[in-house]
């Protein structure tokens, strides 16, 4: 019998369909696991409620279980609280780095919850450290990147263009 434990494992190899450096869990979307009778109920929370990732991520949930060898899985969507970056871990922070995106300035990385969010409310310019050569002297390109989540960035001193993963 398969308990939940596993299955929070299991879920943790699953990737993001557009990040896929980094897994759903990693991402903070899986919000719970449960065992009701027979069935295996994973509970998500969408990044965002239109985003167009969550029936694919839903999918690969579902296609990674059966895998597994389990065979009634139940997917439920939970809108409240809405997902934060703040559910983002620190390994999907250095994941993200590593692949060439800015992490969130905002939430549980260096900056803490307070700064990034009193930085945000006073208007003050966040500073976004480029993913590639670690400086700070960077610019934001378009509030628009790769995907609704981002901002596109570019470094002032490499002069790479990078993705910021925005805070939400």
């Amino acid at each position: 019998m398969v308990n939940t434990a596993q299955i929070w494992e299991w879920l943790a190899e699953v990737p993001d369909p557009e990040i896929p450096v980094i897994s759903v869990t990693e991402l903070g979307i899986v919000r719970d696991v449960a065992l009701e009778g027979d069935a295996v109920v994973v509970t998500v929370t969408p990044t965002y409620s239109g985003c167009p990732a969550t029936a694919a991520i839903n999918f690969e949930i579902e296609r990674a279980l059966r895998e597994k060898g389990v065979a009634n899985v139940r997917m439920q969507q939970r809108l409240s609280p809405p997902w934060t970056t703040d559910w983002l871990t620190d390994a999907a922070r250095d994941k993200l780095r590593a692949y060439g995106i800015a992490p969130p300035v905002d939430g549980t990385g260096a900056t803490g919850v307070v700064a990034g969010r009193v930085k945000r409310l006073t208007g003050a310019a966040l500073i976004v450290a480029c993913p590639r050569c670690g400086s700070e002297h960077t610019q934001k390109v378009s509030q628009h990147g790769s995907t609704p989540c981002k901002a596109a960035y570019q470094c002032r001193d490499c002069l790479e263009p990078f993705d910021y993963f925005k805070c939400i």
